[in-house]
């Protein structure tokens, strides 16, 4: 079932097509950061450099990590990142009585947020870019108070720009 405004929007966009398929995985060791969430999205399309080699297809990352989080979130408005950090220590506060707490009272609340927000976002690739929405970026949510560097491990796939890479 469409209705109009579906279909008028489904029509005013054309589809891409693109033949064969090509794939790509790199490891991206990300900067420590202060406790908080942090916009990534220069660091991590600068370090795939592939990405112009997919005309079609998806990115995925997914961050090595079990105290920390990734997230596609706003890019416009710092103070999204501070209420957003606001929320979780409300969610998962230190201060709780938590039973795991032999590496220090962040470590347990830093569990459960990444619990929540995750480890793992896709992407499109459109014309060897991110697809991302106007106001979107890619968050690394770092929950630890004292952190070190974060790996992601990024898979591309998709179909090449140069069909001669499918060969």
């Amino acid at each position: 079932f469409q209705t109009p405004t579906m279909a008028a929007a489904a029509a005013s966009q054309p589809a891409l097509t693109a033949c064969g398929s090509v794939w790509f995985q790199r490891e991206i060791s990300l900067n420590a950061q202060r406790r908080g969430c942090h916009v990534v999205t220069k660091e991590i399309q600068e370090s795939l450099p592939e990405l112009a080699k997919i005309k079609i297809g998806v990115c995925h990352l997914h961050l090595k990590h079990t105290s920390a989080s990734i997230s596609i979130n706003e890019s416009w408005d710092s103070d999204v990142r501070v209420d957003m950090e606001g929320l979780l220590n409300t969610i998962a506060p230190e201060s709780r009585r938590w039973k795991h707490s032999c590496e220090g009272p962040d470590d347990m609340p830093a569990h459960a947020k990444a619990a929540l927000i995750g480890t793992d976002v896709s992407i499109p690739i459109t014309n060897g870019q991110l697809n991302l929405g106007t106001w979107q970026c890619i968050w690394l949510c770092e929950h630890r108070n004292r952190a070190g560097s974060r790996k992601i491990v990024a898979t591309l796939q998709g179909a090449p720009a140069d069909e001669k890479e499918a060969e």
